[in-house]
């Protein structure tokens, strides 16, 4: 994960973190960015593990889709907030985590991360957090937080977080692409870490407010309910044209087939600058 995103921040390029739910997601992620000969991150969230049930039977499959992959692709662990889920997925080989205590009071967030961080380091791990809560998540995050570049500068110094989740507009689970990014702070915030900047909740985000907010210095891009969108509309486009239909893997790979195209155009996009 460092190597990818510091490549991709000393060039002034984004790379799109795209999220994991069936195995076919991670097919799919994975032959979009075969097709755009950039590299991809793979992201298994918390809800998904809840899910499945597991943690290591879709991270396993996901793992060794990534192993095959003819790009660079990164599998991550995306907000965890349970520090035994960050030990389990390091102990099965996971190659980034994604640390969540941004509920928590600022010390305590600060106390946390930083073990998570030392123990991730410890087994070549990179770590990213958050700081100023996303909009969106079930009402639990504020849709207004802002991250202040202050509060960012000094919590990555105390942390030794590799990356760092910003709150600068966006909003989780959204389904119209409507939502408008504080350009300015992303580049002040840009200018007061060192660490590449991460965007939650990007399904919400144009393609023009995308490249500009990649062009003031963000670089990983989160994106999964937009996916998700489009797999579920094949899917149901492919059931509602042949009600006879029995064989999941005669809907299910309209589908897949629909995301792997759209993270093709993704990482285009996001991999122009």
């Amino acid at each position: 994960m460092s190597t990818v995103l510091e490549d991709a921040k000393a060039a002034g390029r984004g790379v799109g973190a795209f999220n994991v739910i069936l195995l076919e997601h991670a097919e799919a992620i994975v032959a979009g960015a075969e097709a755009a000969g950039l590299p991809v991150i793979l992201q298994i969230s918390e809800n998904c593990v809840s899910y499945h049930g597991a943690l290591e039977p879709i991270l396993a499959g996901t793992l060794a889709v990534a192993r095959n992959a003819k790009v660079p692709a990164v599998v991550h662990l995306d907000h965890a907030e349970s520090e035994d889920l960050v030990r389990q997925a390091v102990g099965l080989g996971v190659h980034s985590v994604m640390f969540d205590a941004s509920h928590d009071e600022y010390d305590d967030n600060v106390r946390r991360t930083a073990a998570m961080v030392e123990f991730c380091h410890a087994a070549g791990v990179h770590v990213e957090a958050e700081l100023g809560e996303v909009g969106g998540k079930d009402g639990v995050h504020a849709p207004g937080a802002r991250t202040d570049p202050a509060d960012a500068r000094a919590f990555v110094a105390a942390t030794g977080v590799d990356s760092l989740a910003v709150a600068v507009g966006s909003s989780h689970a959204m389904t119209e692409r409507t939502a408008r990014l504080d350009l300015d702070l992303i580049t002040a915030l840009a200018g007061s870490v060192e660490v590449p900047l991460v965007l939650h909740g990007s399904s919400g985000v144009s393609d023009e407010q995308l490249t500009g907010a990649v062009r003031a210095g963000l670089v990983k891009v989160n994106i999964s309910t937009h996916l998700n969108g489009l797999f579920t509309r094949a899917v149901r486009e492919k059931l509602a044209a042949d009600e006879k239909l029995v064989d999941p893997r005669t809907y299910v790979a309209l589908a897949r087939q629909a995301v792997a195209d759209e993270v093709e155009r993704l990482l285009g996009l996001l991999g122009r600058g």
